[in-house]
């Protein structure tokens, strides 16, 4: 798989955490556990997390709810590239509310991702493959991908997690969702 900015679905991708996170706020939110409290925002602050030279990077695209798809597409290229080149700036690398994250070359089927503190959630992307599914009368082959995601318990409660879960399934195998109302 090439770099997160370069999948072929990764602006795909954040439209739909934007969408969905849009319908459940509690995920778009940081946790403090010392004082007990949670934080939810407005604005949708995506961390890419991106693999740079000196180590696990998240640059953030702030405001993504506020970018169409090409906005975001680029926005993705801009920050991966920074990070890889070492020319991020600090408060570039911070604030983000949700995070997604690739194996990107070493591409798994499924992982377990860390959810970026004081983050509540994360969304990974696996490998792409193709795998036989049945169609109703025969078996034929698909290109299918896993998603894999984390959350905090302590803010996200497991329903509203596997809810988000199957909104973005739903956004993803419907793209033109992503663009109605």
């Amino acid at each position: 798989m090439q770099r997160f900015g370069q999948i072929r679905g990764g602006p795909f991708l954040i439209r739909a955490i934007v969408r969905a996170v849009g319908e459940q706020p509690e995920l778009n939110a940081h946790m403090d556990a010392q004082a007990e409290v949670i934080r939810q925002f407005d604005g949708v602050d995506v961390g890419l997390a991106t693999q740079a030279p000196d180590g696990l990077k998240v640059p953030v695209i702030r405001g993504a709810e506020g970018l169409d798809l090409w906005e975001t597409a680029t926005r993705i290229e801009e920050l991966s590239t920074a990070v890889r080149d070492g020319r991020a700036r600090p408060e570039e690398l911070t604030g983000s509310t949700i995070t997604v994250t690739s194996l990107g070359k070493l591409g798994a089927l499924a992982s377990t991702p860390i959810v970026n503190s004081p983050e509540v959630a994360i969304v990974g992307v696996n490998r792409m493959v193709v795998r036989p599914l049945w169609d109703g009368s025969g078996f034929v082959p698909r290109t299918v991908m896993n998603l894999s995601s984390s959350f905090d318990h302590r803010a996200v409660d497991g329903w509203e997690a596997a809810t988000f879960v199957a909104r973005l399934k739903e956004l993803l195998e419907t793209p033109a969702l992503l663009f109605v109302g």
